[in-house]
């Protein structure tokens, strides 16, 4: 059934009985990628909008567990869902739509934080709350949760020199592939990676990979026409997607052994690492994430203070002090995946040890 066939039926289920509906569907078949969860009541509409259908977390992982944790809250509560499936123009046709609608919260992971500024402002001249999700929005957002970002980059790069071991001098020469530059916490993993990195190796090509496997690929690709193959020490890679297409422009070009960074706790990462072609991840455990972001939107929509959920006070690009909420992060190498995404139910053995990967599996004591 599509999207639109979805809301039809919802609607007309709404007058009898109140709908509940499972989050793991798929709402992407329409022209504007939204969906709608929960009851049909305008009036406890929470909208909640995500960036891209790239990347593997947020259909998989953010949005079923927001859209849980809300209808625990608020059982009344209607979730409207919609993907910019990376364009910033559909993501503030978006807004509108679920402006429109008489959402009274606004849940938003900003594909461009600057871009959305404006739609954010005109949610809020229409009364509507904006919470920032995983990234800083720009404008008067009422709050953000997301992780400390520049933890992150300062485990990234601290997990890259560990791997590195006595090679990590200021002689070894080190690919930097960062985010893209709209994103504003790609800028943060980037200084806390340079934190650990600067005066310890030599960061011979540092470039955006846009956080797509291909870009960064190519990126790859040019440091190794650069430096020479056998010249790279190690490689950071912001995210585990542009992590996988480094990793394969590695093999091809006949390199393997070296460290390689990623982020996102992927599994295909997680899979890498016990083959040895990634040597460490950045875990950010979705779930508690996307289980602030509901509660502070039910908060919201309810009237209720939000200062015991919202503890620090982040800076937005366009200079507003947003009540934020930051997660902590935590690397993860081949020794610990069983502590961290197995232990927090994230992955299971069976999913990560399939038949090209159970003897790495055993070897890594993960059976």
């Amino acid at each position: 059934m599509n999207a639109t066939m979805r809301r039809f039926v919802m609607g007309a289920a709404a007058v009898s009985m109140t709908l509940s509906v499972s989050a793991c569907g798929n709402a992407g078949g329409d022209d504007s990628g939204s969906a709608s969860t929960g009851s049909s009541s305008g009036g406890n509409s929470v909208g909640l909008l995500l960036p891209d259908s790239v990347t593997a977390r947020y259909d998989k992982f953010d949005r079923p567990y927001f859209e849980a944790k809300v209808e625990s809250l608020c059982p009344d509560c209607t979730v409207e869902y919609a993907n910019a499936a990376g364009d910033p123009a559909k993501q503030a046709q978006q807004i509108s739509s679920m402006v429109t609608k008489g959402v009274k919260v606004l849940v938003v992971d900003p594909q461009d934080s600057a871009a959305i500024k404006s739609s954010v402002q005109s949610a809020v001249d229409k009364g509507i709350k904006v919470i920032a999700y995983d990234r800083l929005a720009q404008g008067p957002v009422s709050a953000y949760v997301s992780f400390d970002t520049v933890k992150v980059g300062e485990l990234q790069g601290q997990a890259l020199l560990t791997a590195l071991g006595s090679e990590a001098t200021t002689k070894s020469k080190v690919v930097m592939i960062n985010g893209d530059d709209a994103d504003p916490n790609a800028a943060k993993f980037k200084d806390g990676a340079h934190n650990a990195l600067d005066g310890k190796v030599d960061i011979a090509y540092e470039q955006s990979g846009l956080w797509k496997d291909t870009v960064a690929a190519q990126k790859m690709s040019a440091a190794i026409t650069r430096l020479g193959a056998k010249n790279i020490a190690g490689v950071y890679a912001a995210n585990d997607g542009m992590a996988g297409g480094i990793a394969n422009t590695l093999k091809g070009a006949g390199v393997s052994g070296i460290p390689l960074t990623g982020q996102d706790a992927e599994l295909a990462a997680i899979q890498r690492l016990l083959t040895g072609t990634q040597s460490a991840t950045i875990y950010k455990a979705f779930k508690p994430e996307a289980e602030a972001a509901a509660q502070l939107a039910v908060n919201l929509l309810q009237g209720e203070d939000i200062s015991a959920l919202a503890t620090r006070t982040e800076t937005s690009g366009s200079g507003d002090k947003v009540p934020s909420r930051l997660l902590t992060p935590v690397s993860v190498t081949v020794d610990n995946i069983d502590d961290t995404v197995v232990k927090d139910g994230l992955y299971t053995v069976a999913d990560i040890c399939t038949a090209d990967y159970v003897a790495a599996c055993k070897k890594a004591g993960l059976e």
